[in-house]
């Protein structure tokens, strides 16, 4: 099994990448999360699963091992497949998602493009457990800048971006820097939206 693929970008897209590894060109399919970390670098190091069928050989890239990890568990929820999977982890980030996994939030979870209110409440009952043990960082690290999220939510919302996507560009920034204040994830979201 492949564990991730290094190598020169040769084409970017919102849905996937190609990678040249060696002189071999591998398309991996990525979600917009990983497509924003890939956009605008020569080189990347994406982490992969393969998907093997009767009929298809493919793989799905992620720009971390935790996003790959959230994938490998909403692939293993009845009604979700691997592209589901993939719809879900380009509309939420990471941390937002498992944040609406544990907290029970389905309204979150059903208002990604195809998932309807029985699949949301399925992730939530198959993966709500597993969240909460396998990866707590992430939750507390969003209860714990919880204020300084909904400030900065609210001041992009007041200069005119959307709530979501404001949400998910400050859920990346907190992601990396769980120490910033709101002036720095304001500017950082800035840089970003």
């Amino acid at each position: 099994m492949l564990e991730y693929i290094k190598g020169k970008i040769v084409e970017l897209t919102p849905a996937s990448v190609i990678v040249d590894c060696n002189g071999l060109g591998y398309l991996i399919n990525i979600s917009l999360n990983t497509f924003t970390t890939l956009q605008g670098k020569d080189q990347c190091k994406v982490y992969v699963y393969e998907a093997i069928r009767e009929d298809a050989y493919i793989l799905f890239g992620f720009s971390t091992k935790q996003e790959r990890e959230l994938f490998l568990q909403l692939i293993t929820v009845s009604g979700v497949g691997a592209n589901t999977a993939r719809m879900i982890l380009s509309s939420l980030g990471v941390p937002e998602l498992e944040q609406a996994i544990v907290d029970g939030n389905a309204s979150l979870l059903k208002s990604v493009k195809g998932i309807g209110l029985k699949t949301a409440q399925r992730i939530i009952v198959d993966l709500k457990d597993k969240i909460k043990t396998a990866i707590p960082s992430s939750a507390s690290m969003l209860l714990t800048n919880q204020e300084e999220r909904e400030e900065a939510i609210s001041a992009l919302v007041t200069l005119g971006f959307t709530q979501s996507a404001s949400q998910k560009a400050i859920d990346a920034i907190l992601h990396d820097n769980p120490e910033s204040t709101v002036q720095q994830i304001i500017k950082a979201a800035l840089r970003i939206l």
